[in-house]
């Protein structure tokens, strides 16, 4: 390679921007489709779960940039939740439904409320729509095109509180004893199903009226995908508000699955499933139009490549075409293999170069996301290109980075998750995590109830709970429980390789050859 050409190439080096929302025009490059992508694309899912960084909200991103195609196929995309800026339910939280009942009837009538927008906006005239515009307007709840989703919300939430708390609403309000109906509203959508007599009198329930809205698309020959994303976001200041918030937005999906033309598209992080179900739910039952993001050791090195040869740098350095590359998993390996050392340390029982990655990046799942990978490549880039400021040689041969300039960058990353992800997403643990600092990487419950000046049964509380977030990865050995805190955590940490001295005294182990998940990286 002509010298200073490599150097160029790295001082314009870009892997991207970790946050889908805001590298919109870089994912049409990046774009692959995947079996998650296809499916939904068809239509054929409605939940889309992944852990934090796994690409969901891309993929969020791509539909919405697909839309013509989409619109191509009558399927109306529409938001339900905003995909930038401050969640329309984030004002939920200074005055929270009394119930998840109450929340159920929110979603509902939320739906219907801006799907009335959506089917007025395409000009869908038929007797139902019709019906449905007659019912939302009596309500006060057909939003025009300038209506925010926050006031949508607020008008809609205003509606039910007089329904579900009449006593409850600002002036106070009564429910007719023999209409069970409040008195002095106007809005005739309720929340059961009336009586014959009020039926009469023009009352609808607001299920019946998903269904006209259902009917009012099946006429027109659309679909309408509502599509929600940033829930881990919009409820983030109270566990209790997004357990009750999200088991309702699975309660109302549930009533409604059998309507063929409505389409809730949820985006959910699976670490909140995980936390809204422990309890149990009997709906999980019913979710079977779902898919889970998961990425193996050939989606990251894809990934890597994709993001490469968006680089017209990289593309003028290594002579190469991209489509060509892109076109044989063979083609793809080779491009790999010149940007990257084989190895990060060299030896017979070292891993390749991509597993040391993807090992150093895990957290106590042992699953890595796209959103790390990409961080730390950028903290490579930044890594190298000091080098370079500093007159250091550039790589050797075709290399784009020195094998010592990954572990340079890893402290970057380590800091990231800990500081941008478990010290930001859960504050009552940070105490815990911080009591950890310079101390060994693996605990059992005694050495860290003696940590935290907690007794063992509490200690073992609070480690379950640090698992379950992906700081510590749970071993059984015999029976024996132990704690280890993954590669990716322990730079920020300062820790040090090795066992607590409770788990010798206990004789886990007792000699300990934990030294060896250093010396031999690969599981």
């Amino acid at each position: 390679m002509q010298t200073g050409l490599k150097a160029a190439c790295i001082r314009s080096l870009s892997f991207g921007n970790q946050i889908a929302e805001e590298e919109r025009e870089g994912l049409k490059e990046y774009f692959v489709r995947t079996q998650a992508w296809d499916r939904m694309f068809r239509g054929d899912v409605d939940i889309i779960y992944g852990p934090k960084g796994s690409g969901k909200s891309a993929l969020y991103v791509l539909a919405q940039d697909h839309a013509d195609e989409l619109f191509d196929r009558n399927v109306i995309q529409v938001a339900a939740e905003n995909p930038r800026g401050a969640p329309a339910f984030r004002d939920l939280q200074m005055h929270p439904p009394a119930s998840e009942r109450e929340f159920i009837g929110i979603w509902k009538l939320y739906f219907l409320s801006i799907l009335g927008r959506s089917l007025r906006e395409y000009g869908i005239n038929n007797k139902h729509s019709a019906e449905l515009f007659q019912k939302l307007e009596e309500a006060g709840l057909l939003p025009t095109q300038k209506t925010t989703l926050g006031t949508i919300l607020t008008s809609v939430r205003n509606y039910v509180a007089k329904f579900m708390n009449p006593s409850e609403v600002e002036g106070g309000l009564a429910l007719d004893p023999v209409t069970l109906i409040p008195t002095g509203v106007t809005g005739k959508i309720v929340f059961q199903d009336p009586d014959m007599e009020n039926q009469k009198a023009g009352y609808i329930s607001v299920d019946e009226l998903l269904s006209v809205a259902d009917l009012a698309l099946e006429v027109s020959g659309y679909t309408v995908w509502l599509m929600l994303d940033r829930l881990d976001v919009a409820f983030d200041e109270s566990s209790e508000l997004e357990r009750n918030a999200l088991r309702a937005l699975f309660r109302a999906y549930r009533d409604n699955r059998t309507q063929d033309r409505i389409k809730p598209k949820i985006f959910l992080r699976t670490d909140i499933w995980k936390r809204i179900t422990e309890e149990g739910f009997r709906e999980a039952t019913h979710m079977s139009r779902d898919i889970n993001l998961i990425w193996d050791g050939a989606s990251i090195k894809n990934l890597i490549i994709r993001r490469l040869l968006s680089n017209a740098q990289v593309l003028q350095l290594y002579n190469i075409d991209k489509d060509r590359t892109l076109s044989t998993s063979a083609n793809q390996n080779a491009f790999f293999d010149m940007v990257f050392p084989e190895q990060v340390e060299v030896g017979e029982n070292q891993s390749t170069t991509l597993n040391w990655l993807i090992k150093r990046t895990s957290d106590g799942t042992k699953r890595t996301q796209p959103r790390d990978i990409i961080v730390f490549l950028n903290k490579l880039v930044e890594v190298q290109n000091r080098r370079l400021e500093r007159a250091e040689p550039e790589p050797a041969g075709t290399w784009l980075f020195d094998r010592s300039s990954f572990k340079e960058a890893m402290p970057g990353l380590s800091e990231y998750k800990v500081t941008r992800q478990l010290f930001a997403e859960y504050p009552q643990l940070r105490p815990y995590i911080d009591a950890l600092r310079e101390q060994k990487t693996e605990h059992n419950a005694d050495s860290l109830a003696r940590l935290w000046e907690v007794d063992t049964e509490e200690g073992a509380t609070i480690a379950k709970q640090l698992r379950d977030i992906g700081f510590f990865e749970e071993r059984n050995s015999k029976g024996d429980i132990t704690y280890w805190i993954p590669f990716v955590y322990r730079s920020y940490l300062a820790l040090s390789q090795g066992k607590m001295q409770e788990l010798q005294a206990n004789g886990v182990l007792a000699n300990d050859f934990s030294f060896l998940d250093d010396l031999f990286d690969d599981d």
